[in-house]
């Protein structure tokens, strides 16, 4: 093919982009799609304004080792409530599951959340090593799965098909009413987990194996010590904990647009103590090699980047607003399409960005 040729085949591209694009809108129409200038995520642009204007945010990158004691610490106390609620009331345990069980089980994800992005060590290795580690006491194997999906969330913030934090289509069609969402609310667990599993499947790699393993190991242990109450204390309170529980809130003010124009939200509440700094989300975004400690700092340096956008003191709020709000559902997040169908093909015949 001659240079006439290779011309025309370029200036094809963005229109049989363009054309799935359209082709995807029709679909779900009730989305935000971006488009314009709104096309390209807005954390990389900021990351580059930031850099220039503070470029000692650098001293902040990098792993947090007091984290793994922080673990370390949250798991000698689930196993110590264990050893105390023994025997006790079924409304002393389902109350310590969803208070205690709950907050410390969240926080462990978001833990999980830090060794993903390589900030709990040094090392790819010995980060998925105390990723599994800190999801030993949910009772239920995330840890590295989780890694594979969230890495594209980053990557491919709001993009059709890539980021599985996105609702589906059929739940933004059916939890529509306050029940509703309050049900939706309830059942979060289930669709942040098995979601991936039919918007963007996986196969399972050795890590995840390894996990499956581990996992079984210590729920196995438990059970032995502790019976079957103990085992279930952990798994449930890692479900209600990320359901209708006030550290849950993040899952909805992270992305959930409530201001219309605004993609990402960030949380100054006192929560942020319990969960790894998590709230702090446009840092985050912006700077996913920032530990959660660090993302207070970032904000504090620069300021005249961040004081100005929409944000949330109460995530108990932010879950209020999401169910009584008529204007506010599932369907309340901002999609985008960069990648034709190809290309999302070729990521997803590679086992994605992560293995």
């Amino acid at each position: 093919m001659g240079k006439g040729g290779d011309a025309k085949l370029k200036k094809d591209v963005p229109s049989s982009l363009e054309y799935e694009r359209q082709e995807k809108i029709a679909k779900a129409p009730q989305f935000y799609w971006a488009s314009g200038d709104s096309m390209e995520e807005p954390h990389v642009q900021r990351r580059k304004a930031i850099m220039e204007a503070h470029p000692e945010v650098k001293k902040m990158f990098g792993p947090d080792p007091q984290t793994k004691y922080t673990v370390v610490f949250a798991m000698a106390l689930q196993i110590c409530s264990l050893h105390l609620l023994q025997g006790s009331p079924w409304y002393t345990w389902l109350f310590c599951c969803y208070t205690l069980s709950g907050t410390i089980n969240h926080g462990l994800t978001l833990a999980m959340h830090e060794a993903s992005h390589g900030l709990v060590a040094k090392g790819v290795t010995m980060n998925r090593i105390l990723g599994i580690f800190a999801n030993l006491p949910m009772g239920i194997p995330a840890s590295v799965s989780f890694k594979r999906y969230h890495m594209e969330h980053h990557r491919f913030q709001g993009e059709d098909i890539m980021d599985v934090d996105i609702p589906s289509n059929i739940e933004g069609w059916f939890f529509q009413s306050t029940a509703k969402k309050v049900l939706w609310c309830i059942l979060q667990p289930a669709f942040y987990s098995l979601r991936p599993m039919f918007v963007n499947p996986k196969k399972p790699t050795k890590w995840e194996f390894i996990n499956y393993a581990a996992t079984f190991i210590f729920d196995s242990i438990i059970y032995y010590f502790f019976g079957f109450s103990g085992v279930a204390y952990l798994v449930f309170g890692t479900l209600l904990g990320m359901g209708i529980h006030p550290v849950a809130g993040h899952f909805i003010s992270e992305h959930y647009v409530m201001h219309k124009g605004q993609e990402t939200y960030s949380y100054y509440g006192p929560l942020n103590w319990f969960t790894f700094h998590v709230g702090y989300h446009n840092e985050h975004h912006d700077f996913p090699f920032v530990t959660g400690k660090n993302l207070r700092k970032l904000r504090a340096l620069a300021p005249e980047f961040y004081d100005d956008i929409p944000h949330y003191h109460s995530w108990i709020k932010v879950i209020y607003d999401y169910i009584m709000d008529d204007k506010i559902s599932p369907y309340s997040r901002v999609k985008r399409v960069t990648l034709k169908n190809q290309e999302i093909e070729a990521i997803r015949a590679r086992g994605g960005l992560v293995k």
